[in-house]
């Protein structure tokens, strides 16, 4: 009877362990931030997950042969998602050379188990910085404006451009040479909202994240930007409200306010979203021509919004509101390629046309559009019509222009001499490329026309 009791309690015991040891999981790791490249000593993040937690961590570096062990953690975790930060590189493995190599990375689970869970992945091991120098030109910068320098890479090199402060541009290969040319230039913004001694930065950097950066000769000069004042009414409140927020809950001047906060910041990172979207050519050709009418406000006006006498909220406007007729021809400034032709939150039926090398125009309030997204169009063919949609108040279009996602004056590119003294002359004849120069690019048929009547100036 002993013995069966004792073999019963055995076979008890196995079924337990069992069960304990095959319901045990292996954490699953990935990359938290991807990595294809790492130098000197690059943070390296790393995501272990298990329903258990991580009992202990641990990352190498391995290379012809050679394996260092570069960063462990043992400290018991019981979270079960764990995120591991690390540096990795010559400095954690000085036999690393330039070349490929493998980050191995193990964590093992905190459960009676106890399984270890190996993650691997390549990388290129890149030691030699890259290097960058600035053309000796005078740059001279409007504050909100743009500016174009050339840059001469070398090494090796991942991204480059100019910062200035938070903001930056990238580099396109300077015309007439292959994309991947060392020879190139960036058009960058200086924007409206930092100061003039604001001292812009040429960068380059790796893969392995190693930066270096020069400066160059620049003059800001300073703008004085317009404020004004605007007086909100209950009708105009619940045009936008109803438009824009249908489903909103609160008060109408409540739900203004979140509109006009929260959907303009969604609508410029929309905007800024489309930076990527550009020709690597210039599409446009001369200066740019405005759209017609009178300017109802202008860059980046500072707007103060009161509504029963209390001021209820502030914005700054980047671009023109330009007012003539009612429903009067929308035409383009200059020759591009339309890259958004939709509804866009406060600047209603809107269009941007990317004009190459990430300059953009920006078309807000029609009530028509014309062309769709992928068309060609030529320079001052109608692509809308003009309208209060979005947070408009009034018949009116709302024209804006970018350089890399980043909101500037137009003015510059109404000048043809500006044109040609800080933009064509520096990258040289091979720049002058139109728009329709290949064959079979035709522009988009144009909207059909529309009466007009005068328009009363209202302002967004």
């Amino acid at each position: 009877m002993l013995k069966t009791v004792l073999a019963a309690v055995v076979v008890i015991i196995l079924i337990v362990f069992g069960f304990v040891w095959f319901s045990g999981k292996q954490a699953e790791i990935k990359l938290a931030k991807p990595v294809a490249a790492i130098g000197t000593s690059t943070t390296i993040l790393i995501q272990a997950d298990d329903p258990n937690g991580v009992k202990a961590f641990s990352a190498a570096l391995e290379q012809d042969g050679q394996t260092k062990t570069i960063f462990e953690d043992k400290s018991r975790s019981k979270q079960k998602g764990v995120i591991y930060s690390f540096t990795a590189g010559k400095k954690e493995a000085p036999f690393l050379k330039e070349g490929p190599a493998t980050l191995i990375a193990k964590a093992k689970s905190n459960d009676f188990r106890g399984a270890t869970t190996t993650f691997t992945q390549d990388v290129q091991v890149v030691l030699k910085p890259p290097s960058i120098v600035a053309d000796g030109r005078q740059h001279y910068i409007n504050q909100g404006g743009a500016e174009l320098v050339l840059l001469d890479l070398d090494g090796n090199w991942s991204d480059a451009g100019v910062r200035v402060a938070n903001y930056s541009s990238g580099t396109f290969a300077v015309p007439g040479e292959p994309e991947n040319s060392n020879h190139r230039f960036s058009l960058f913004a200086f924007p409206w909202d930092l100061s003039a001694e604001t001292i812009p930065l040429a960068f380059a950097k790796n893969g392995a994240g190693t930066e270096v950066t020069t400066t160059f000769w620049a003059k800001v000069f300073p703008k004085k930007f317009r404020s004004s004042d605007i007086q909100l009414n209950d009708r105009e409140l619940q045009k936008v409200d109803g438009e824009l927020d249908p489903e909103g809950s609160g008060s109408l001047i409540e739900r203004f306010v979140k509109i006009n906060r929260e959907t303009r910041r969604a609508n410029a990172q929309t905007i800024y979203d489309l930076r990527n979207n550009t020709e690597h050519r210039i599409l446009w050709s001369g200066p740019f021509i405005p759209v017609k009418g009178a300017r109802e406000s202008y860059f980046a006006d500072r707007r103060s919004y009161y509504y029963q006498g209390k001021k209820v909220d502030e914005q700054t406007h980047l671009g023109y509101d330009l007012a003539q007729t009612t429903n009067m021809p929308v035409k383009a400034a200059n020759s591009g390629k339309v890259i958004y032709a939709d509804r866009l939150g406060i600047y209603g039926n809107c269009v941007i046309i990317d004009h190459g090398y990430s300059l953009e125009s920006l078309y807000g309030h029609m009530s028509k559009i014309g062309v769709k997204v992928g068309d060609m169009v030529q320079k001052e063919q109608q692509i809308g019509v003009s309208g209060s949609t979005g947070m408009a108040f009034g018949d009116h279009v709302h024209f804006s222009m970018l350089v890399d996602g980043i909101q500037i004056d137009p003015k510059e590119w109404w000048d043809e001499h500006w044109i040609h003294d800080r933009i064509l002359s520096k990258i040289g004849p091979g720049a002058r490329v139109n728009a329709f120069s290949s064959p079979g690019q035709e522009p988009a048929p144009q909207a059909e026309p529309v009466a007009h009547h005068r328009a009363k100036r209202h302002r967004r």
